[in-house]
């Protein structure tokens, strides 16, 4: 009897446009669908293959060799269309060309660096707690006065930016992350200020707009040693100001939100505010602020018995595999008594969030500060989304508070 290969099977086909409204507003139930349906589903609207489960998806993205970030980690294809803007060194580059802005980075956001600006900002986290608790009736918009506030303040500072442009820097991380997305109605919207807002923000990254003691005079110090050239310098700190500042706001949101819909977590915070940092990831997996990436197939590969073609893309869904309850125990719940360790909502591999731990920082800072000065967080109003085609993102997050007695 001669024995023949396997063919590949052909996997379930979806209709569903994960980038409609419904879906961004509120992506479980088709993140559950997606789950149950396979490993691997053909999302016939954008002929690309999804991945929802977390088993397939964490192995892509550990996986760079066969599912490329140089042709993109949006829907466009680089090999074939322009991009928008100029390739981020870090997020849409693999090795050799990967690796030099990637090491620099990490030898600048070193435990280190990061704990010379815990006292600074343990100050700063301070004051803003004092400002909210200052509030007419202790309500107030914790999206606006907490989430926002807080790195967009402290996180500029360490890399060096001056007062001014501030303001611009989550619309462009808006345009940026809606950018990986089809070009629907979120990108058209931003289209008349493509152009006005990036070169706001390119001009805040040259030297000379940057302070002497910063993150990113060093990424220029970096390029004046030959560890960069100086045309990548003002692309380094760009990366690491739209990465540094979207995720962690939504990801400050996110845990706003659970403390203020999980009563018993906020008080468990307060009895033991070592786990601040656990309650970051906890929510960053909860919620999921990245909420989805691309891929491109360098090969023609087999994934779950599913052949994906070389220059096929593939759609991995972060928020839906934080949620996979094969591999988290009732995963639909905050929980502080979990660990969260192993989501993939910064990454996973040589492309993980190289800034999680100042993001961790951030909300550690902040989220201390608030359990020893507020007994009480509860949702003052029906909070609003922000729809991002890449982001499960915040426009306003009304709470109640009230001090620790």
């Amino acid at each position: 009897m001669t024995e023949t290969a396997a063919v590949p099977a052909s996997p379930p086909i979806s209709d569903a446009d994960p980038f409609a409204a419904e879906h961004l507003e509120h992506p479980e139930p088709l993140h559950r669908r997606l789950r149950e349906a396979g490993p691997v589903v053909r999302l016939s609207r954008y002929d690309v293959h999804a991945l929802a489960r977390y088993q397939e998806v964490r192995a892509a993205l550990v996986d760079w060799q066969t599912f490329q970030s140089g042709a993109g980690v949006g829907l466009a294809d680089f090999r074939h269309e322009k991009p928008w803007r100029p390739p981020s060194l870090l997020l849409e580059a693999d090795p050799p060309h990967h690796d030099a802005p990637r090491r620099v980075l990490r030898e600048i956001l070193a435990p280190l660096a990061l704990r010379r600006l815990r006292e600074t900002w343990q100050t700063v986290a301070e004051e803003v707690v004092e400002t909210v608790l200052a509030e007419p009736g202790r309500e107030f918009d914790a999206f606006e006065a907490l989430a926002k506030a807080f790195p967009l303040r402290v996180f500029p500072d360490a890399v060096g930016l001056g007062p001014q442009g501030r303001e611009d820097l989550l619309p462009y991380g808006n345009m940026a992350f809606n950018a990986f997305g089809p070009r629907n109605a979120l990108v058209e919207a931003d289209a008349h200020r493509v152009g006005d807002l990036s070169a706001r923000v390119n001009a805040r990254c040259a030297r000379e707009a940057l302070s002497e003691d910063g993150f990113g005079a060093r990424i220029w110090a970096a390029a004046d040693r030959g560890d960069l050239t100086h045309a990548q310098a003002p692309l380094v700190v760009r990366s690491l100001l739209t990465a540094g500042v979207d995720t962690t706001v939504h990801g400050l949101a996110a845990a706003l939100y659970a403390f203020a819909t999980h009563p018993q977590e906020w008080q468990r915070l307060r009895a033991r505010p070592e786990l601040a940092r656990v309650a970051f990831d906890e929510a960053v997996r909860w919620q999921s602020p990245v909420q989805t990436f691309f891929r491109t197939a360098t090969t023609d590969v087999d994934v779950a018995g599913t052949r994906i073609r070389e220059g096929g893309k593939i759609l991995m869904f972060l928020g839906s595999a934080n949620r996979d309850p094969e591999r988290w125990p009732d995963p639909d719940r905050f929980d502080l008594t979990r660990d969260p360790s192993g989501h993939v909502g910064f990454g996973m591999g040589i492309h993980q969030c190289v800034g999680q731990h100042v993001a961790r920082l951030e909300a550690e800072t902040l989220l201390t500060a608030l359990a020893r000065r507020v007994g009480h967080l509860e949702l003052a109003g029906e909070p609003r989304r922000h729809l991002n085609n890449t982001l499960r993102s915040w426009a306003s997050l009304p709470v109640r508070i009230r001090p620790a007695s």
